[in-house]
């Protein structure tokens, strides 16, 4: 064959090995693409073409049906089981590098045939087994490059002993990768190869999304982001929970410093060290799409996109009956207001606006007062602003104007005269700072009845973040970076 014949030939396996790619929807193509230009030079007029077989492996994905797990009680032979030795040897493929860059699929190292195959051979795998690439005959690998289908890279690890390259990042399920070898046969002369292959898809049951709260719009200075997961990650798996808070993502115009609190299993917070500052732009989304977490895969979730308003306070001193609210640290308006009395003190702390109610209707049975009782009471309310869950609001109260401002007379609310809690109610909006001092009530709780998540300090806060402890790299949509590993300075360059 001619030099010209032998480049349409490789012209002619490139558009099939691609077209097969492009067609992959379960499992994993693994297959080897010519390269656009030549790597090196042939060995003289006549000489063979420089070649060395490459040994590509992966771990091979089960592929039962959720209903044939249920029913046989067997379970995905997933990361943490290969890891564990619980799902056999790798399945490997004999891949040829040249010295053209064009690669053929030797055989299949777990079939019968032999010889130079014009197929390429499907490995169906799972993403979270290893990638090894290693040489099966005298030579050296001096580069591997492995980039997914967004340009991201994954990290490895190329032995300076046995040249053999691992992935030390875990592969995405559902996503097609790109692997560019370079490699020097026993006589030095530089090869390489171009392959592709598609990690399989995870089973709907198996993909672990994220809710983001609040939703998209324009919130106050204390306003919390929420995470909420559809699987639960448990403590007791800080790698896992790792790798997903950091593929978590956070980005705010101007430039704040902030992180993540476990709240439990499924749920998540986020808040900056300090207040957000006014007009702040606030992105939050999700590279969890494909990540291994645990026994989970990552599946798409929506973004949100936040804008912080005026910095809006709210300071009652409950032993002054005042309260002092501010916009952007000027003062607007001193109220007087009553809160809680004996029996029924108001919580200390700080609050955050969870919504406004123009009419509620209050019973005193919601919070724990028995009807028939000389504190019970049954009212309608006007321009409630709803600080906790359980009941809570800075509200309306003309039934005690003649106390406010001189003496605490409610069952925990913050009572004001109507007109004030009208200019109250038309100010402030969702995320909004209230404060309460001074009041010999019980602290807010950080968690459970609200956004109290102020009132730890930024220690405290830091302490619930699982990547503080982390013992591993975490795996998240972060800024791509080279993770090649090269052991010596190579003639072989990844194609670009």
């Amino acid at each position: 064959m001619t030099t010209s014949s032998t480049h349409r030939a490789q012209g002619r396996r490139r558009n099939k090995v691609w077209s097969l790619v492009g067609g992959a929807v379960v499992g994993t193509a693994l297959v080897a693409a010519a390269a656009p230009a030549p790597f090196a030079t042939r060995h003289g007029a006549d000489g063979p073409d420089a070649s060395v077989a490459l040994l590509v492996g992966r771990i091979l994905d089960t592929g039962a049906s959720e209903d044939e797990d249920e029913e046989d009680g067997g379970e995905r032979c997933g990361g943490e089981a290969f890891r564990a030795g619980l799902c056999g040897e790798l399945q490997r493929q004999r891949v040829l590098a040249t010295a053209h860059g064009a690669g053929s699929v030797v055989r299949d190292a777990t079939g019968s045939g032999s010889g130079v195959e014009a197929r390429a051979v499907a490995l169906p795998t799972d993403a979270g087994g290893p990638l090894e690439i290693s040489l099966a005959e005298p030579g050296r690998l001096t580069h591997v490059t492995v980039r997914d289908g967004h340009g991201r890279h994954v990290g490895g690890a190329l032995g300076s002993v046995d040249h053999r390259w691992t992935n030390t990042e875990p592969l995405r399920a559902g996503e097609h990768y790109t692997v560019r070898v370079a490699a020097q046969d026993a006589a030095g002369t530089p090869v390489g190869v171009t392959m592709a292959f598609r990690t399989a898809p995870p089973r709907e049951r198996d993909r672990l999304t994220v809710e983001f709260g609040p939703r998209s719009g324009t919130y106050g200075a204390g306003q919390i982001v929420t995470a909420s997961l559809s699987h639960p990650v448990p403590a007791t798996d800080r790698s896992a929970r790792a790798r997903l808070e950091a593929a978590l993502q956070v980005t705010s115009e101007p430039v704040v410093e902030g992180g993540w609190y476990w709240v439990d299993d499924s749920t998540l917070h986020y808040r900056p060290r300090a207040y957000w500052p006014a007009h702040t732009e606030v992105r939050v989304h999700s590279g969890l799409d494909g990540v291994e977490i645990g026994d989970l895969h990552g599946g798409p979730s929506e973004p949100s996109h936040l804008t912080i308003g005026e910095r809006v306070e709210a300071v009652t001193d409950s032993a002054a009956h005042r309260m002092t609210v501010r916009r952007n640290g000027r003062v607007l308006r001193t109220i007087p207001v009553t809160t809680g009395k004996a029996g029924f003190l108001t919580r200390s702390g700080v609050k955050v606006v969870l919504g406004k109610e123009a009419k509620v209707r209050m019973r005193g049975d919601t919070v724990g007062i028995k009807r028939g009782t000389t504190e019970f009471y049954d009212l309608p309310v006007l321009y409630a602003t709803r600080v906790t869950w359980s009941g809570e609001y800075v509200h309306a109260a003309p039934w005690s104007v003649e106390a406010q401002g001189e003496e605490n007379v409610s069952h925990g609310c913050t009572g004001m005269s109507t007109a004030d809690a009208a200019w109250f109610f038309d100010l402030v909006r969702e995320g909004d700072i209230v404060e309460v001092v001074n009041s010999g009530g019980e602290r807010m709780t950080p968690f459970d009845n609200g956004f109290g998540d102020w009132n730890l300090d930024w220690s405290a806060w830091q302490a619930g973040s699982a990547l503080a402890a982390a013992t591993q790299p975490s795996l998240g949509p972060a800024v791509p970076r080279a993770s090649a590993v090269s052991l010596a300075p190579s003639r072989l360059r990844p194609l670009t």
